[in-house]
């Protein structure tokens, strides 16, 4: 009995122990995901928000958003957000509120039609960018615009194939941010195309006062070629461009950095 009674003592004391410890626990929570039926796209697609510190509290301020391609939880959105909330930490950059585009199909979405079979045969669902960027510009920053305080600070960061539909953007759209961040941009796509089409684009533009910040690493010969042509013809036309190579990064380190850089150089011009 007095064995049975002590085991029941330790159990009960366990046990208490237990919901302690589960009372102390909560979920460590980083931003909100939303879904957004798109009719651009004839598709729902995941939203995930960061909303900065205070912003709950401070009902009458006004945030910039910087909108991530790429931005899955599973893809850049959590350590794009890591930066923003550091360089916030330390008053590098003001509060803001990072929107990050989880990707049904990068490929589709991030690329114009290509004439090159070589590029058709390796992305076989390819030419979307159209589309998405009616997705971008009628539907998701509106949305965004409608049911945050947001002001009129618009960044969009893309990288790869997302600096490819970022270019894309800057060239047709470039009145829709404010500013571009255009990593390692896959200006290769369609024989180069979008580069050749360049100036004549730039010159259709509205006027714009959108900074272009570009970087590239050491990626070869045609990428690194590529990102310091498009450089030079943004300069031509009169854009506010941060050129910041980084050699000691390739295609996959890249990004992490790149962004660090990008927000240290934008925030710095204000």
């Amino acid at each position: 009995m007095v064995i049975i009674r002590s085991f029941v003592i330790i159990l009960i004391a366990f046990l208490f122990a237990l919901d302690a410890a589960n009372a102390q626990e909560k979920p460590f929570v980083l931003g909100v995901t939303e879904q957004l039926q798109s009719k651009e796209l004839s598709e729902k697609r995941t939203i995930n928000i960061y909303l900065p510190d205070g912003y709950d509290t401070a009902k009458t301020k006004r945030y910039p958003v910087i909108y991530l391609l790429d931005g899955s939880a599973d893809e850049d959105f959590i350590h794009v957000v890591g930066v923003v909330q550091f360089l916030t930490m330390i008053e590098a950059m003001p509060k803001t509120i990072v929107v990050g585009i989880a990707n049904v199909d990068r490929r589709r979405d991030f690329t114009f039609p290509t004439t090159i079979d070589s590029d058709k045969r390796d992305y076989p669902t390819t030419g979307g960018s159209a589309k998405f960027m009616s997705f971008l510009g009628n539907e998701l920053v509106p949305y965004i615009d409608g049911k945050y305080r947001t002001n009129d600070v618009k960044t969009v960061i893309g990288q790869s194939l997302g600096g490819l539909v970022a270019t894309e953007v800057l060239l047709k759209y470039s009145t829709l941010f404010s500013q571009y961040i255009i990593v390692s941009p896959s200006l290769w796509w369609d024989a180069e195309s979008l580069l050749h089409k360049a100036p004549a684009l730039l010159k259709v533009q509205k006027q714009t006062h959108a900074t272009v910040y570009v970087s590239v690493g050491t990626e070869g010969k045609q990428m690194e070629g590529d990102a310091q042509e498009l450089v030079t013809m943004l300069k031509v036309q009169g854009y506010s461009v941060l050129y910041a190579p980084l050699p000691d990064e390739d295609h996959l380190t890249i990004l992490h950095n790149a962004v660090y850089k990008a927000l240290m150089m934008l925030n710095s011009k204000k």
